[in-house]
């Protein structure tokens, strides 16, 4: 069975920051498309493509030293694609008292060697957070399909 779930864990660097002294909300997204990537790759076995990024919450900024923990973890399934909900959390390396500062989910889509998509293992949520999360990023994906159809009905 293929892992659900990966978790980047680091320190925020002085490179990371913006001008005004937290870290850039441009590596932040960074870091979720690269743990996403890490999460689909491993669940589907083959290489991924991000399609698209719904819900991000930005809750509190990101200090340069604070540990950071990028949390990705599968939520949906399609024929091809992935929905991966992820959250970002940071806190002081001494205690390691963590609290969230971001989450959204991205979907990802499998693809061949060729660049075609390709079929990925169904995902069956067990727990009642499984379901709820499920739950959450069919929603997404729902509204990204909307909001998308918006633009090309104008």
């Amino acid at each position: 069975m293929p892992s659900s779930k990966v978790v980047f864990r680091f320190l925020a660097e002085p490179t990371d920051v913006n001008f005004g002294g937290k870290v850039h909300g441009g590596a932040v997204m960074k870091w979720i498309d690269q743990a996403g990537y890490a999460c689909a790759a491993g669940w589907s076995g083959h290489y991924c493509v991000t399609v698209s990024v719904a819900g991000v919450k930005f809750r509190r900024p990101i200090l340069v030293g604070q540990i950071v923990e990028v949390e990705a973890k599968i939520a949906h399934t399609g024929r091809s694609s992935m929905q991966i909900f992820i959250q970002v959390r940071c806190g002081d390396p001494k205690t390691q008292n963590m609290v969230e500062t971001n989450h959204c989910v991205i979907s990802f889509i499998a693809m061949d060697e060729t660049g075609y998509p390709i079929e990925v293992p169904s995902f069956k949520a067990v727990t009642e957070e499984d379901v709820k999360l499920e739950n959450y990023a069919i929603k997404m994906k729902e509204i990204a399909i909307e909001t998308e159809n918006l633009l090309h009905t104008v």
